[in-house]
C-alpha cells in the first residue's frame, strides 16, 4: 500500500504565522456596499466634472445594462463549461495522482504541477493561438469560436486545481481508513469509492467552490484575447460615449459589482460548508 502524500494546506492555513489566530480576509457583503459606494461617489464626480450638456452616467449605464448583461452571460457560460470540463477531466487526473502505479502517478504529477502553476493568461493565449479557426472533421467544416477556445484554456488549470483538490481530500482521511478496508477483503477500487471517497467529498466542496468564484472572476482575462465578453464590451460602451474619461472609473466599477452580485452567493454558501464541516468533525 502506498503512502498517502501530505495534504495541501489552504494559503491560510499554510501561511499562519507561529501558530497564531491569522485570518485572511473574506468576500463580505461590506465590499458590496463599499463598491456601490464608490460607484455612486464616482458617478456624481462624473456628472460634476462632464456638466449638464451630457448624458448623465446613470443614464449610461442604465441605457447600456441589457448589452453588459449579455456579455456577463457570457462570462458566466465560459465559467460554468471550463468548470464542468476542468472538473471531468480534474477528477480523472486526481484518481491517477493517487495510484499506486508510479508510470501512472508521475505523468500525472507532472501535468498537474505544470498547469497549476502556468499563468492562466499565457494558457488562454496558447489555445487561440494553437487551435486554428476553421477546422474540417470527416469533411465537414466549422468554425473554433474564440470563446470556445477561451473555455478550453481555463479549464485546463481548473483539471489541474481540481486534481489537487481531489488528491488533497483523499489523503486528508487518516491512512487507518485504508487499512480497515483492506482488512475488510475490499479491493483498492472499492475502498476508494465505497470508503474515501464518501468521507472527502465533504471537504473537497467548499475549495471546488472557492475555485469556481476564481475562475468566474478570471473569465475577463478573455477579454485580452478577443472574446466579447463583459469587460470587452465595457470597452465598446466607452468608445461608444465619446471622449469622457470620467465614465471609465464609474463603468468598470459597476462591471466589478456584477461580478461582485454573482461571486458573493457562492463564497457565502462556502464558508457555511466550511463551519458545518468544522462542526461535524
Amino acid at each position: 500500500m502506498s503512502k498517502p502524500l501530505p495534504v495541501l494546506l489552504p494559503l491560510g492555513a499554510a501561511l499562519r504565522p507561529g501558530g497564531q489566530n491569522f485570518r485572511w480576509p473574506r468576500l463580505t457583503a461590506w465590499h458590496g456596499v463599499a463598491l456601490t459606494l464608490l460607484l455612486l461617489l464616482t458617478a456624481f464626480a462624473a456628472n460634476a466634472d462632464d456638466g449638464t450638456a451630457q448624458a448623465g452616467v446613470f443614464s449610461v449605464l442604465v441605457r447600456w445594462t441589457p448589452l453588459l448583461l449579455r456579455g456577463f452571460a457570457l462570462n458566466i457560460l465560459i465559467s460554468f463549461l471550463s468548470m464542468a470540463f476542468g472538473t471531468l477531466f480534474g477528477v480523472l487526473l486526481g484518481l491517477a495522482l493517487i495510484s499506486p502505479a508510479l508510470p501512472l502517478r508521475g505523468p500525472a504529477w507532472a501535468v498537474m504541477q505544470f498547469f497549476r502553476n502556468a499563468p492562466w493568461l499565457v494558457l488562454l493565449f496558447f489555445m487561440i493561438f494553437l487551435i486554428p479557426y476553421h477546422m474540417q472533421v470527416f469533411g465537414q467544416k466549422f468554425t473554433m469560436a474564440d470563446w470556445i477556445k477561451a473555455v478550453i484554456g481555463l479549464a485546463l488549470p481548473v483539471m489541474a486545481n481540481v486534481a489537487e483538490i481531489l488528491r488533497g481530500g483523499i489523503a486528508s482521511i487518516p491512512p487507518g481508513q485504508w487499512e480497515a478496508g483492506e482488512s475488510l477483503g475490499f479491493t483498492r477500487r472499492q475502498q476508494l469509492w465505497l470508503i474515501l471517497l464518501p468521507q472527502a467529498f465533504r471537504r473537497m466542496i467548499p475549495p471546488w467552490m472557492n475555485l469556481y468564484a476564481i475562475l468566474t472572476t478570471s473569465t475577463s482575462l478573455a477579454s485580452i484575447v478577443g472574446v466579447n465578453e463583459v469587460v470587452t464590451l465595457a470597452g465598446q460602451v466607452l468608445a461608444a460615449e465619446g471622449s469622457r474619461p470620467a465614465l471609465l472609473a464609474p463603468v468598470y466599477i459597476y462591471v466589478l459589482l456584477m461580478f461582485f452580485i454573482y461571486t458573493y452567493p457562492i463564497a457565502w454558501a462556502t464558508r457555511r460548508l466550511e463551519r458545518r464541516g468544522q462542526q461535524g468533525s
